[in-house]
């Protein structure tokens, strides 16, 4: 897509990470975000957060930008590659250095666990207890071959949620001091996601309400960087498999690429989508745009939607 300027009011991202093919979890989420972002002028940027490379499979990127083309979406500035320029997280990290707000730690997780309490059940990340947090911190970004860690406040985070309303984060409590620079020279996802939102002047992020407690790390960042205007937040239900676990292969193969094998048009996976935010009561092909004209965001669930064998048997008719 060719980049324009964008002078309309607000501005979001679509900002797919391509360490897999797109499921019918991330189509709702995108479809969504896009459509908000057309009926409200906001610009539209396509960002490929693509920094967690162990995991990025080759043809990837370019399987992601075909597949939301593929769907409907279109964008005003992009792709725009995260690890194509790794200096503005490094300036990112030399301030919050030089103010103690960031320190190297070569702790191993199985040494963070040993100290902490036992994650909850679900919970992937430990927390890392304050008391493992070196005295004196003030310093340089001297080595990127470690993981660097936010000294994070004893601070709930309260924002306004578009979706949700007024939420309360505890990051201290949660994650506690946080990696933000990972031993493989690069910035972690929520640095990297912070520097980026605002120097591409992002308005309102939309994304799955799995990322709940990152907009607390990430409003932290802002405030210790000094950065701002922060952005308006809106976080939507998941789509879980029938038993209740978030949706995966173990549900089957929901890649968009594999509906597209087996000749399952776009509008069939729209038609889902609709239904899905409420739009309809029974499924039926719809395209993009006509998706965008009938969102409305008071119409979505607020519980997590299921995917049902019904869901499926759905997408494989033949219209």
């Amino acid at each position: 897509m060719p980049a324009t300027t964008l002078t309309n009011p607000g501005r979001t991202r679509l900002a797919p990470s391509p360490t897999g093919a797109l499921h019918l979890g991330n189509a709702r989420t995108f479809l969504v975000n896009w459509a908000l972002a057309r009926q409200n002028g906001w610009g539209v940027i396509l960002r490929i957060e693509d920094l967690d490379t162990p995991r990025v499979k080759p043809g990837s990127i370019e399987q992601t930008i075909d597949t939301l083309a593929w769907l409907g979406l279109d964008w005003d500035q992009g792709p725009l590659v995260q690890s194509h320029d790794l200096e503005p997280y490094r300036a990112a990290m030399r301030s919050l250095a030089r103010r103690g707000l960031t320190y190297a730690c070569e702790l191993t997780r199985g040494q963070v666990e040993a100290a902490a309490s036992a994650p909850q059940e679900g919970v992937h990340e430990v927390r890392f207890p304050p008391q493992l947090r070196p005295a004196a911190r003030a310093g340089s970004f001297d080595r990127e071959d470690t993981n660097w860690r936010f000294a994070c406040p004893q601070a709930v985070v309260e924002f306004d949620d578009r979706f949700r309303g007024p939420t309360r984060v505890d990051p201290a409590a949660e994650v506690g001091d946080f990696v933000i620079w990972t031993r493989r020279g690069q910035p972690s996802y929520q640095l990297a996601v912070v520097v980026d939102d605002h120097r591409q002047g992002v308005t309102h992020v939309v994304r799955g309400d799995d990322l709940l407690g990152s907009a607390g790390r990430q409003l932290l960042l802002y405030r210790a960087l000094g950065l701002g205007p922060e952005p308006a937040w809106c976080h939507l239900p998941l789509v879980r498999g029938s038993d209740g676990r978030r949706l995966a292969k173990r549900h089957g193969d929901t890649r968009l690429s594999a509906y597209r094998q087996r000749r399952v048009g776009p509008e069939r996976v729209i038609g889902l989508m609709a239904r899905w935010c409420g739009m309809v009561d029974r499924a039926e092909p719809m395209s993009a745009d006509a998706f965008r004209r009938s969102l409305r965001l008071d119409r979505i669930s607020r519980q997590d939607i299921v995917f049902t064998e019904e869901d499926e048997r759905w997408l494989q008719a033949r219209s």
